[in-house]
């Protein structure tokens, strides 16, 4: 099935989700500047598929998912000195280092298809 609108796409929906887990998760952070960045990270990964994907073009959305894969690479990377800093535990971490490294692993398939 072909979608019809961003909100169709699997990834999009799944970037949705790791997003809203993290915004959860660091909502009542003290750390602003890490919260901030990592909340931003996140909100990129589904905003640059949206964007992408109302573009029309191929070559635009193509463009818009590696936009959207290297922002997924940003979050792991904050996931990771989140866990080396205490702000989150290792099933915390696991658990949303899996869930970024499945929708890279989408955007990739997605990439290939276009």
């Amino acid at each position: 099935m072909k979608a019809e609108k961003f909100e169709d796409l699997l990834v999009w929906q799944f970037a949705r989700e790791l997003t809203v887990e993290i915004y959860r998760l660091f909502e009542h952070s003290k750390k602003y500047y890490y919260m901030d960045q990592i909340n931003r990270a996140s909100l990129s990964i589904m905003n640059n598929i949206a964007e992408g994907f109302e573009m029309r073009s191929n070559k635009d959305f193509r463009q818009f998912l590696f936009f959207a894969k290297g922002s997924s690479g940003e979050v792991r990377s904050m996931l990771h000195i989140a866990k080396d800093l205490n702000f989150i535990d290792e099933d915390q971490c696991t658990k949303l280092l899996n869930s970024s490294i499945e929708i890279s692993k989408m955007i990739s398939g997605l990439i290939s298809k276009i």
